[in-house]
């Protein structure tokens, strides 16, 4: 199971942005500034749209999905419990998971964004992809869905899963390191090797690397052992 990218290029207007690199099984992370492209490579990778040129090669994907960043772009259910329902999930177990059960009679779309973005992220985490892209999962959450978000999706063993995001504080456990920087893709490789020449690496693991102290993974406990070697 793997995604290849080509010699892939995008180009809009008077911007423009080249990709190769090859992703397998396991997550990965991809950060990037705001405009850089994330969500526009997110759709091309996931199949939503064309390249301008190059290609992606598919092996083994039989059945993708991807999150966009806001989430009142998915909602087909009415009601709260029929957007549970359309995603195959027991309603009342979902919404008690997330605590919305006093919320399932309203509209999808009477929820906050934060609300909605957590039902969603729940739903979405609960299946089975064999790939799985997820543009900007944690916008809209706070500090404690955030922490609950990254530990869902750390708990994927199987498939391929793409992060773009460029969130600073609250991270999963990831597999490879990869960044969208000058126009261009870069794979910056495994963890914690990667860290060293993360370019949009949160300032906190900046100071850690300068300290000597490089954390073995990103997620909160990996970040505070490091710290407690200091």
């Amino acid at each position: 199971m793997k995604i290849t990218l080509d010699a892939v290029q995008i180009a809009r207007d008077s911007w423009s942005l080249s990709a190769s690199g090859t992703f397998t099984e396991g997550i990965h992370l991809i950060s990037g500034d705001t405009g850089s492209g994330k969500t526009t490579l997110a759709r091309v990778i996931a199949g939503l749209s064309l390249p301008t040129s190059g290609r992606i090669r598919r092996d083994g994907i039989s059945h993708p999905m991807i999150s966009f960043q806001f989430p009142e772009h998915h909602v087909t259910g009415s009601t709260v419990s029929e957007e549970c329902s359309s995603w195959r999930v027991d309603p009342t177990m979902m919404l008690k998971q997330v605590s919305l059960s006093e919320k399932a009679a309203l509209s999808p779309l009477c929820l906050s964004r934060g609300e909605l973005k957590r039902l969603h992220l729940a739903c979405v985490l609960s299946q089975d992809y064999d790939l799985l892209v997820l543009d900007e999962p944690f916008s809209s959450l706070d500090c404690r869905e955030k922490e609950r978000a990254c530990t869902a999706i750390s708990g994927r063993t199987r498939g391929i899963t793409i992060i773009f995001t460029h969130e600073q504080a609250q991270f999963p456990r990831v597999d490879m390191l990869w960044e969208i920087a000058g126009g261009s893709l870069h794979c910056r490789g495994s963890l914690p090797g990667a860290l060293r020449t993360w370019e949009h690496a949160p300032e906190i693991i900046r100071t850690l690397i300068r300290n000597g102290k490089i954390p073995a993974n990103l997620s909160r406990e990996d970040i505070r052992e490091a710290a407690c070697r200091t």
